[in-house]
């Protein structure tokens, strides 16, 4: 299984390297799946829908986050629901959105991809290896 992880992507020259290189790493790389951190794509701060779209057409098939997820705030009113836009699932109760989500590749293989966020100097997110835990 081909799997491509995009770090951090931060503002728009991150976004812009995303769109206009990944359609064809996608096919030259014969890639799988695709996953790209998006909490900072918005000038630094947070995401948008309209960015998650941008990477989606790109061939992103999963947008993960971190603690600046909420840093837009129209990203409460989607988050929920957009099963690719993944929040981190150590989060304390009550954010909308999911921590993890399936993903079908085209060879038809499912994928689990969990959004779990280290503590280091966040100490207001739970237990990290616990939430993982929890997925199985």
């Amino acid at each position: 299984m081909r799997l491509l992880f995009c770090g951090d992507l931060v503002g728009r020259s991150g976004r812009d390297v995303v769109v206009d290189k990944l359609p064809g790493l996608r096919r030259d790389l014969d890639l799988d799946l695709v996953v790209a951190n998006g909490e900072n794509a918005a000038g630094g701060f947070g995401i948008t829908q309209k960015i998650c779209d941008d990477l989606y057409k790109a061939g992103v098939d999963c947008i993960t986050t971190g603690n600046h997820v909420w840093d837009q705030k129209e990203t409460i009113a989607f988050i929920g629901s957009d099963p690719r836009l993944l929040r981190p699932i150590n989060f304390p109760a009550g954010p909308p959105g999911k921590g993890s989500g399936v993903y079908q590749t085209p060879r038809s293989k499912k994928v689990l991809v969990a959004n779990i966020m280290a503590r280091l100097f966040m100490d207001t997110l739970d237990d990290q290896f616990q939430a993982a835990e929890q997925l199985f």
